[in-house]
């Protein structure tokens, strides 16, 4: 069973409660959307096919306990569970990071699942599936990427209309968009509202700076 793997690599978890962390990173190759400030083009296409089984070794060289799936889009390859199922049969501990346009229950609940909700700014908010958000357990996570007011606005939005969200203490990130509004705006703008969000920044890229999807 083999699935087409764009990069394996060590480096600090960046996007989750879990930021911070050394972790592997597997990028699958292959996404369906085409967000307006992706940073990871070169997955679209771009990896070589790998059995499970090397996925595996190549994994436990680097004797981290902390997997994460990310892509392009994990879902889109039908394997993918297969591969987190065995991860987690290792005793890692696993994180998938989805852009919530595919049904995540697909995928064993032991695992972290990570959606980061599409806003209008990215120019996929319609292909978001939005029953994802009745699909998480108090494991997984929620992130928005905003860019402006709008952006904003529509993250409150769903959180306001989605109550269970808050009833099963689902983590929610607010991420400024690279290059986008500044962190004082979006924290204003949280602090005003008084929502129960955490302001989120891409850790990995203030370590690295320039360095695309790192």
């Amino acid at each position: 069973m083999s699935l087409k793997v764009n990069e394996i690599f060590y480096s600090i978890q960046g996007e989750s409660t879990y930021a911070g962390y050394p972790c592997v990173l597997i990028r699958l190759s292959g996404c369906n959307l085409r967000c307006s400030f992706c940073d990871t083009r070169y997955a679209y296409t771009e990896g070589v096919s790998m059995e499970i089984s090397e996925i595996l070794e190549t994994v436990a060289g680097y004797g981290c306990p902390l997997v994460e799936i990310t892509g392009g889009e994990p879902l889109l390859q039908e394997e993918t569970p297969a591969l987190i199922l065995s991860l987690l049969e290792k005793s890692y501990r696993v994180l998938m990071e989805t852009n919530g346009s595919m049904d995540i229950s697909r995928v064993d609940p032991r695992c972290v699942r990570i959606i980061d909700v599409k806003c209008p700014s990215s120019g996929e908010s319609h292909r978001n599936d939005l029953q994802n958000l009745n699909r998480l357990t108090g494991g997984d996570e929620i992130k928005f990427v905003i860019a402006d007011r709008t952006d904003y606005e529509y993250a409150k939005m769903i959180l306001l209309r989605n109550q269970r969200i808050e009833e099963i203490a689902v983590p929610v990130h607010f991420s400024p968009a690279f290059g986008g509004i500044s962190l004082e705006t979006l924290a204003s703008w949280i602090l005003e509202d008084r929502l129960p969000v955490r302001v989120h920044v891409q850790l990995h890229k203030i370590i690295w700076p320039g360095e695309s999807g790192r």
